[in-house]
Formats: C-alpha cells, structure tokens, sequence
C-alpha cells in the first residue's frame, strides 16, 4: 500500500511571506520583542537601488529578517530551505543560533526540529535570519565588477518530513545522485540514496521500469536500464528523462524525491572544438548575471524566463552562469530548452589566503546541487583569480579544487576563465580540463584585431590544449548615437562593429572550444562610473531591464539563429548630421534590399552584415526587404548633432577629434608614446597619476592590477592620447590639457 506523499509524507510549503525586514543586526533574545521593521515578502534585497546608482556606496553590513509562526514538529523533521542569501547567513529559533552559511549563491537548510519541540509555546514562535553582506576575509567574492547585493532574494520554504526520509543534510542537495553512463543505444542509469531510516527505497525511470534496493548504513542504490536511449542533444533535441526515488518503510513510502536528468556523452577536442554526443557542436553564445534594473537579484521566475527566450532568440547554444551559483530553475530552463551551461563558483579577482575553506565549500555545494541537470557540462573553479597577484597558494587551491571536483562528478569538466593579462605559459593556465580566456582587445587596450592575433599564437604555443573565449565585449550605452564611431565613445555603433569582428574571427576559428559574449544584459557594478551612466557596466547586448535590443544583438541573432529576420541598426540613430549616412541591415537571408522612400536603392548578397550608403536631404522612410520580410525606420537630416545621442563619457572619449593640443618639438606631450613618457623621470608621475584616476573609473577591479610584460610592452606602445581614449569621465577634458600643458614645459 502506498501513502499519499502530499499528506502522509514530505510536505514542501513556500515560506515567502510575512516577514519583518530590520536594517539592522538583531540579535539573540531581542528577536522575541522585535515589532518595529519593514513588512516584506521574500525574495528581499535592500540594494535593490543603492547598489545600481553608482557611487560604490552601497550599504553593506547585516540586516535581520523575522518571522513569527505557530508550527508544532510532532514526529516529523522540519527544515527551512534558503535557495539563497547573501553573503553569509545565521538562523535563529526563539532566540536560539542554530546554523551559519557562508556564501550567498547556493541552497541551504536549516533543521528547526530539536528547538521545536523544546520549546513550551508551540503557538509562537520565532524565525530570524541575520543576513550580513559586509566585507570580509574568507568569503567570496569580496573583489569583483558586480554588485553584491544583500538579503534573502531567493525563494524560503518550509519542508517536513517523516522520520524516515532522503538526506536532507547533504550540502543542500536532494539526497538523490543520477548518474547515466552510455554505450552505443543502451544507457545505465546508476543510482544513489542518502537516507535517514528507512528499510528500502524503490528507484524508477518514467516510462522504463524501476528497481527496489535494501538501505544499508544510510544509503542505496541500484541500476536502470535504458534500452533505445533518447539522447539528450542540445536544443536540437534535449529530451529528459523523470526519476522518482521512493522511500519505503514496509510496504509504505514514507518519503519521495524527484528529478529529471539527460543522457548525453560530450568531449572537447584542441582541433574539433566540442563535441555532443559524437557530433560537433560549437558552443556559441553569452554570459549571463542574474540582477535586473530597479530588482537586484531579488528576480522572478518571469525574469528569469524572459532571460531564457533572449538566450534562444538569438540562436545560442551556450550559456555561462556567471559568476555564482545561479538559481535553480534556470538550471531547469536550460535543461529544457537544451542551452549548454557553464556553471562556476564566485572565487573571483582577488585570492584570499583565509576563504580557501569557503572555495571549497561552495564548489561542493554547486555539483551536489546541480549534477543532475543534463544542459551543465563543466564546473568553474575562478575567474581572474590572477589580477591582483599570483603567489604559489593560488596554484595550490586550484588544484586541490580541480581534484575535488573530479572526486564529487567524475563525468565533468572542470573549467577556469583567465584574464589576458596572465601570461600562457604560467602553470595556473592548463590545472583545469578546459580553459577560456576573458580577452578584451579593441575595448580596453590594443586592437580589436589583436584578439585574432592572442588566439593564433596560442593555438601554436599550445597545439594540443582546448581554447575558448570566456569573456569579449564592449560597452554600448543604446542612447550614444553617432555616424563615426570610435573606441571607447560608449556608442551602439562601436559594439555593433566590434562585435563584427568577433563573429567574423570565432566564425574562422571552430576550434575554439566555447565562446560566450559578455554579457547577456547591462548590470550593476556599483564602483563603476562610465558611459553616461553611473554603477553600470554596459557590455550587454540588451539594457539592463531587457527592454532594448541592442544593435549586437541582431549581428549574433543573423549569425546563430535560424528563424528568418531582417533589422536595420541605427533605428535610435534618427537626427543625422552627414550628407551621406551608412545604413547598416543585420539578416540571416542571403540577400537584402533597401528601400528609401519607397525607392529601391540597392541589393546586397552576403553573410549577416548588408551596408548601404545613403544620401539625406530631410525625412527619410528606410526600409530593409528580404522576401517577404522587412523592417523600417525613420531618419532625418539635422544641421548639427543632436546633444541628447551625447552623454559625458562619450564627449569625453570624443573631445580628442575637435580638438588639438600644443606638441612642441623637443618637449613632452599626450602624443608620445607611453614608453618615452615613462622614462622621463619629471613626465613619469604626470602620467602615472592620470592613468590612475582614469582607472578608477572602471571600479574597484581595474585598481591595482599587475600587467604581464607582453600586456605592457603592448601598452607602452600606445600614445597617452590613445590611452585617454579608454578614459571614463573621470578623466575631463580640462584634465587632459593641463597634463599636455605640464609636459609641454619638460624637455626630452
């Protein structure tokens, strides 16, 4: 006979709502008289606005959430489950510490059940959970270019189980492990059961039979098989299967889990790229961080969906979860929609001597939590781990991490995002299975072609090691227009055209392992102030609320995706001051017109990128056609640039076009080259403090960072011109010509 679970056995209720909200640490006892906070439903940040504004002043420290319940255990367990809060979490039970977690990304439980039913009053009770995101030395991350948001901004329930039941103790995983193996159409499904009492538990497969396996020392396991496997195949066919676990006592089940899992094989070869089940399949696609404008992290499953349908729109087949555990249920959608996951922990940009514990800690949390799902296909151990220093324990920690990770899932990658400041041949570079570089020539310094070039002379220094690209963008805020783009002037133009290039170089190179584009959407990075926009990084092909498509976007939707389409850039580009403009049409159909006024002015043949030269006398009505698709804008001829397409980065970045400064011969100037200007020993300290306050600009990551000699040699190079052009508004034109005046007086 066998129970009804919903009644007789697990129950999992959401935990959402009535909570207090105190910006403040309580503590202990006072949590029992607390009346005096914040209404609030879960999920919770309070840096929902301070964090994105700018300003790197958002308020970090601890603040209490508190709950007032009647719940009486009797002679079950209860457990609270928090899919996350961040950074580090105490839980209190009238007054009582029963457990701390330490980092902000994963799924944690707390055991209610002993303080429970020690309590006299069954009626009320008291919930709190100190929620404290203030720095400190053992919990990452604690350096990075993104806002950590406060709070529990994930999801709580409430779990009771009988006394019998699957682990609920085991680094917040499900108790249940599936793992299948492949040969040829026949699959093994193996699995294994963590269980508290119990005398067996009956493993089964939807749809293909199931098998009873006796508990011994609080485990089971058994094997399925799966005859005419359905392969799990990316989006192409990403076909689950569902597994039921059933705790038995008796006859009876007491308790039950479910999950769904994949069955694929995949495989990275240094000259094939990746490989699915047998068969290439280039992992094409973008980085994506969880907050949303005016939300934080705090986001909805529609947010989250709407995420997703971005990520298929524009043909993806890859996604890296950047840079933390993401929630659960995108895991789910991705599993779903067949979007091949990179899955990383947040040991980020700066080493810490003392949060080697906490790496690990949160690496094992993220595999035991997650190795079901069929899209992930490999662990992240850091990124940029390398940019404020590299001294011998950082080496150290990753490969006991890279070991740990092998131990816990055998049948994935492990994985690492360098930066290219560090140098390929350090030992760091080859600990993990695979490697990606975070690469961002053309945007922070260099050339956009010198990524082409990094890549090759990799590729012949290492001919036997995969390679990939982890990160390459550049920032766009959609409101900066212009009909001359430039590096650094923070126009939709310049990313569109820059990220040409990329499609074009990753197109060349199809031995490149994974690409993903940084990012998916704008974020907050609250130390950030450039662009126009304070707190935000920009690289993102859509705004941070997900509202605008960026130019980018299309140039990878006409390069990945297969549903027709035709855009014209440029749509926000309406006042144009040039007698001839450049219309630009990304498409995935091989031919596109282009009609102006109702006139046809020309057709072009091509891969993605259609460009026509444009007359502009007044009004226009531009209309891009391929077969019966079409697209339309309008545009006029103006007198002078519009100011509103302009915002204080951009003029700063821009200013250098208009205007020349002194370069008196024999004397020192912005148009030497870095080199010559830093052996000067009256010019060197000029210079080196201008470069400073440009760096702090791009927030707390770009401070302090240790450049290898070829990045050096590669920016000594530049004219400090050239290297203002990088500049943030922190660097104001008045700046530039008292420092060009300064070196005007210094002889060479």
């Amino acid at each position: 006979m066998t129970n009804d679970i919903g009644a007789a056995g697990r129950r999992v209720e959401p935990f959402n709502e009535g909570w207090l909200f105190v910006p403040d640490a309580v503590i202990g006892d006072a949590h029992l008289t607390a009346t005096s906070g914040e209404p609030v439903t879960l999920p919770h940040t309070w840096n929902a606005l301070d964090g994105q504004d700018g300003g790197n002043d958002y308020r970090r420290g601890a603040s209490t959430y508190i709950k007032r319940v009647a719940m009486d255990a009797g002679d079950d367990g209860v457990w609270l489950e928090f899919r996350g809060a961040n950074s580090s979490a105490d839980v209190y039970l009238n007054g009582t510490h029963l457990l701390r977690h330490d980092g902000g990304y994963s799924t944690f439980r707390c055991e209610l059940t002993p303080a429970l039913t020690g309590h006299p009053d069954l009626n009320d009770h008291v919930i709190a959970v100190v929620v404290d995101n203030a720095p400190n030395s053992i919990t990452y991350p604690q350096r990075a270019d993104f806002t950590f948001y406060g709070g529990i901004y994930r999801d709580v329930t409430l779990i009771t189980v009988p006394r019998s039941h699957f682990a609920l103790d085991d680094h917040g995983g499900s108790g249940l492990v599936v793992t299948p193996t492949l040969d040829g159409s026949r699959a093994t499904v193996t699995f294994q059961a963590a269980v508290t009492g119990g005398d067996s538990v009956r493993f089964a497969v939807d749809g293909v039979g199931s098998r009873t396996a006796p508990v011994v020392d609080g485990a089971a396991h058994a094997d399925i098989v799966i005859d005419d496997v359905r392969r799990w195949h990316g989006a192409r066919d990403p076909h689950l299967y569902g597994a039921t676990a059933s705790l038995l006592v008796g006859d009876d089940v007491v308790d039950e889990v479910t999950l769904r899992f994949g069955c694929r094989e995949f495989t990275v070869d240094p000259d094939r790229g990746f490989l699915l089940n047998g068969e290439p399949y280039p992992l094409r696609g973008v980085s994506r961080h969880q907050d949303w404008e005016g939300v934080g992290n705090a986001i909805t499953t529609d947010m989250m969906q709407t995420d997703l349908a971005l990520i298929q729109e524009l043909g993806a087949t890859t996604v890296r979860l950047a840079h933390y555990q993401h929630d659960q249920h995108f895991y789910d959608l991705c599993d779903a929609a067949g979007i091949v996951v990179w899955a990383e922990i947040p040991q980020i940009t700066e080493f810490l001597p003392a949060g080697t514990a906490n790496a690990t800690s949160q690496l094992t949390e993220l595999i035991v939590q997650n190795r079901h799902h069929a899209s992930i296909v490999c662990w992240g151990l850091s990124n940029e781990i390398t940019v404020t220093g590299n001294s011998p324990a950082v080496l150290e920690a990753h490969r006991e991490l890279n070991a740990l990770a092998h131990r816990l899932d055998p049948t994935r990658l492990t994985a690492m995002a360098h930066l290219f400041l560090l140098e390929t041949d350090h030992p760091l570079v080859t600990v993990p299975d695979v490697l990606s570089y975070n690469l961002y020539f053309g945007w922070y310094v260099g050339d956009v072609a010198d990524n082409d070039t990094w890549l090759d002379d990799f590729r012949a220094q290492h001919p036997g090691v995969a390679i990939g690209l982890s990160e390459y963008g550049a920032d766009a805020n959609y409101q900066v227009q212009t009909g001359a783009p430039v590096r650094g002037d923070y126009s939709e133009q310049f990313q569109a055209r820059y990220h040409e290039h990329m499609i074009e170089m990753i197109e060349a190179r199809p031995w490149l392992w994974a690409t993903h584009v940084w990012n998916l959407a704008d974020f907050a990075a609250d130390g950030r102030d450039e662009g126009g926009v304070p707190g935000r990084n920009q690289k993102g092909l859509v705004n941070f609320d997900r509202t605008v498509k960026k130019d980018a976007f299309y140039a990878y939707k006409a390069a990945w995706s297969a549903d027709p389409f035709v855009h014209i850039a440029g749509r926000r580009y309406v006042d144009r001051p040039e007698e001839t403009t450049d219309v630009t049409v990304y498409s995935n159909q091989p031919e596109v017109s282009l009609w102006v006024d109702g006139v046809l002015v020309g057709s072009q043949s091509g891969p993605r990128v259609f460009r026509f030269d444009v007359p502009l006398s007044g009004e226009h009505e531009l209309t891009a056609r391929s077969g019966g698709l079409m697209d339309t804008i309008a545009v006029r001829r103006v007198d002078e640039p519009n100011p509103d397409y302009s915002v204080a980065a951009s003029e700063v970045a821009n200013w250098f076009d208009s205007v020349e400064l002194p370069t008196p011969d024999g004397y020192y100037s912005i148009e030497d080259k870095m080199a010559d200007l830093k052996s000067s020993p009256e010019a060197a300290p000029l210079v080196e403090e201008l470069v400073q306050r440009a760096a702090a600009g791009r927030g707390d990551v770009a401070q302090n960072v240790e450049l290898p000699e070829s990045v050096q040699q590669m920016v000594d190079q530049m004219t400090l011109r050239t290297l203002l052009g990088y500049a943030g508004p922190t660097i104001s034109p008045d700046d530039v010509a008292a420092v060009n005046a300064a070196l005007n007086r210094i002889p060479k």
